[in-house]
């Protein structure tokens, strides 16, 4: 290499190194993890919600004695599944692990982790600790933009109406919901944020909207929500393992919107609740009444594009497939937990990629994941 390369290549390392070092904390971790992991807990300070003692899954008689359908098989290893589980009658019916991973093995929700929130939500309304579902998110939290005008309720916030001034968006290092992932001052990120729009009219997805649920319950009850989580749904649940909540920093705040760690079998107990409305083995953890709604589309809301919402609730997705409406939790790596009332089921699929292609929005992998699981119950129904 010649003196002047030379001089070049070490002025850029250094130009390099400095610019590293005077960027923002939170771009210089998206810049070195890049994309989003299942096993990024492992990168994060984390809370655990403790788990008590366990209520081991009984298995069906018919457990795991047929295999996935075989014609779904290709599409559904092109997206890299570490999990496929399903309980039929409170029972697990069928379960495989993939890639090193097994019923012991901890990864992330995502977005799961809103319905998680939503569920809480209707725990401190069951107890009283909110009024009503239409009290103004200034009572507290006052302080924060959102709430200033008064007119922005906790209905809103569930239903994706707020109209919370945050930009969605994944794929740049600049966006909001970047710098709350890699960042280390949720609070500082959402307190000044107004809103884009009058709340109550239009549905519009925001992660920070389930952050503000997140502060709301840590008010109204006293507790940081991984231990009002534990006490109130990990633990009466009989949870295998615990849990981890994924902070901002060491000793912070949960990043509620996401990062709620777990395995199958254990996600599987919270459908299996929703299924239950709410009832967990005759105790009622969640009002029926409450998960009724959370899990029924708002259809008096309007999306950007004027579609009827039809397929949200309260932090909850609902898709319509084949004659079923199917609520379930949703993660954009592909987690989800399916509810199908009509086969007293729950399927629960986690992995480390989901569909790029969308039916109606919709991204395509959850028909698959229906598909096979409904023809296996189908299957195993005439055995």
């Amino acid at each position: 290499m010649n003196p002047k390369a030379k001089r070049f290549l070490i002025g850029l390392l250094i130009f390099l190194a400095l610019a590293i070092i005077v960027m923002p904390g939170y771009l210089r971790r998206a810049l070195i993890h890049q994309t989003p992991d299942i096993d990024d807990y492992r990168i994060f300070h984390n809370r655990t919600i403790m788990a008590g003692e366990e209520q081991p899954w009984e298995k069906d008689s018919l457990y795991n004695i047929i295999g996935l359908p075989e014609h779904h098989l290709d599409s559904f290893f092109e997206l890299d599944p570490v999990a496929f589980l399903i309980a039929r009658n409170g029972r697990i019916l069928f379960e495989e692990y993939y890639d090193g991973y097994g019923h012991n093995s901890l990864s992330g929700s995502f977005s799961m982790a809103k319905s998680i929130v939503a569920l809480l939500v209707g725990v401190a309304y069951d107890e009283g600790h909110i009024q009503n579902l239409d009290q103004p998110v200034k009572d507290f939290l006052p302080g924060f933009g959102i709430a200033r005008d008064g007119e922005v309720t906790i209905r809103h916030l569930l239903t994706m109406s707020a109209g919370l001034d945050w930009d969605e968006q994944y794929a740049t290092a600049f966006s909001l919901t970047t710098k709350a992932y890699y960042g280390s001052d949720l609070e500082a990120l959402l307190k000044p944020l107004g809103w884009n729009y009058p709340p109550g009219e239009i549905y519009e997805y925001t992660s920070g909207t389930t952050q503000l649920l997140a502060f709301i319950l840590e008010e109204a009850t006293g507790n940081n929500i991984s231990d009002y989580a534990a006490e109130k749904l990990w633990q009466p649940l009989g949870a295998m393992h615990d849990a981890l909540w994924s902070l901002d920093r060491e000793n912070g705040i949960e990043k509620a919107y996401c990062c709620f760690n777990s395995n199958a079998r254990d996600f599987a107990r919270l459908g299996q609740l929703v299924l239950n409305c709410g009832n967990w083995k005759g105790k009622q953890l969640v009002s029926k009444s409450f998960v009724t709604e959370a899990i029924s589309p708002a259809k008096y809301l309007k999306d950007r594009q004027g579609n009827v919402v039809d397929y949200y609730g309260y932090q909850f997705w609902i898709v319509h497939h084949k004659g079923y409406e199917v609520p379930y939790f949703r993660g954009i790596l592909g987690q989800y937990i399916f509810i199908i009332p009509e086969w007293d089921a729950i399927v629960v699929r986690l992995g480390h990629k989901r569909s790029d292609y969308r039916v109606d929005d919709v991204p395509s992998d959850i028909f698959l994941y229906l598909d096979m699981a409904i023809e296996y119950l189908e299957k195993v129904s005439i055995l």
